[in-house]
């Protein structure tokens, strides 16, 4: 039989412990009891055999907030000695112990909405989101459309409207420059959004309000065709707005172009109010009606017509 066949079959078969080192409970019991609060310590659980002539005694764990937890005490006897003396006592968790969660950065713990006043959110300097932008310290490249030359030719032209000697000024004209274009489309930062930082952002908009919601399969029309759009400048104002309806459910959001909801501003006009035919018995008229009929009337007979002749 080969050495790795012997091998195998004995890692395969269960070590009998130590009978002086299994049966010394009381002394682990004892030392589990120094290390832990009174009464914490609970039932004997389990012998464990670590190697020859050491064992790990295993005592349930009373704590309130360590449930499944186990009393681990380690205890060993030295070859031919008859005493067994004690190795180590931990708190171990079992298998159905109650753990804390994974620790977690707060970089990705962070969620929209933690942030209040005053709180400050610093970014890393490889973020992903963010790239190099212009901050103006570069020089243009000899083959630049905006060479030395470019810019002479600026500022003499600049000279010609401009009250007196460009020497004379308190700031001398910096048009022409690279500097004086990038601060004036607003690319004069540190760092600007990186084409992740784009994508992230419209994937993380586009889900919040665009055209798979709830209420955008329910709208009659989208955004792209609504009064209150208002657009937005740069790359992401081609699939992007934001809603100035303040009745609408996205009202100072950044809105997909394909979403919608029911405040449309072309969805229903509301008809006007329908005018009332004029009447056909005049209500606020007053007739007249005397009390007693006129005399022309020819219900009253004549003074002396149809008098009685008199009595016999």
């Amino acid at each position: 039989m080969s050495a790795a066949t012997t091998r195998s079959r004995t890692q395969r078969t269960p070590r009998t412990p130590d009978r002086l080192c299994a049966e010394a409970i009381g002394l682990a019991r004892a030392a589990a009891e120094e290390a832990a609060a009174p009464g914490v310590v609970g039932e004997h659980v389990e012998v464990v055999v670590e190697g020859d002539r050491v064992v790990t005694h295993l005592f349930e764990c009373k704590e309130m907030g360590y449930r499944g937890w186990r009393w681990a005490v380690t205890v060993a006897r030295a070859s031919r000695a008859k005493v067994v003396t004690l190795d180590e006592t931990v708190l171990l968790p079992g298998p159905d112990a109650l753990l804390a969660p994974e620790w977690v950065p707060w970089s990705e713990r962070l969620r929209p909405g933690d942030m209040g006043p005053g709180d400050l959110l610093p970014t890393d300097a490889e973020d992903l989101r963010l790239e190099p932008g212009y901050s103006g310290e570069d020089e243009p490249p000899p083959n630049s459309v905006l060479s030395e030359d470019m810019a002479e030719r600026v500022e003499a032209e600049d000279a010609e409207v401009t009250a007196g000697a460009p020497a004379d000024l308190t700031v001398a004209p910096a048009r022409g420059s690279l500097a004086a274009i990038a601060d004036e489309l607003g690319l004069r930062r540190a760092r600007v959004l990186s084409r992740y930082g784009l994508h992230t952002a419209a994937d993380r908009w586009e889900e919040a309000y665009g055209p798979k919601t709830a209420m955008a399969q329910a709208a009659p029309a989208p955004c792209v065709s609504c009064g209150f759009l208002v657009p937005i400048g740069g790359s992401l104002g081609q699939a992007f707005g934001v809603c100035a309806n303040e009745f609408g459910p996205a009202d100072g959001r950044v809105v997909s172009l394909s979403y919608g909801c029911g405040g449309h501003s072309e969805a229903a006009v509301m008809p006007k109010p329908p005018r009332p035919s004029p009447p056909v018995l005049d209500e606020t008229k007053v007739d007249v009606l005397p009390l007693r009929p006129a005399p022309d009337s020819g219900s009253v007979l004549p003074v002396g017509v149809g008098e009685d002749l008199g009595h016999s």
